[in-house]
């Protein structure tokens, strides 16, 4: 097992998730939903990936988190992957940070 490289580390990101940086909050910009209020809701959409992409033997299914303005039920186009904020512009809103 010496010298071996850790498996399943996507592009040396632990679980896929890029490692955490403390960041200082008091640095940072609030964003208001359409009420003007900074309460959001969580949600997921969700992918299909072939099975030759994935290499598995079935299509699989990917969620990508996403946040939603309780009022409007839009997408945060802000959190979306840039790949992704053309094909669901009907269903997003671009949010104005607060100062």
């Amino acid at each position: 097992m010496k010298n071996q490289k850790p498996r399943g580390n996507m592009g040396g990101m632990a679980g896929g998730q890029p490692p955490q940086m403390p960041i200082d909050l008091t640095t940072t910009t609030g964003v208001k939903n359409s009420k003007g209020t900074s309460i959001f809701k969580s949600a997921v959409i969700l992918r299909k990936i072939s099975k030759y992409v994935a290499g598995t033997d079935s299509d699989a299914i990917m969620p990508i988190p996403v946040f939603i303005d309780p009022y409007n039920d839009k997408i945060i186009a802000d959190g979306l992957p840039p790949e992704l904020r053309e094909e669901l512009a009907d269903e997003s809103v671009l949010t104005a940070s607060s100062d």
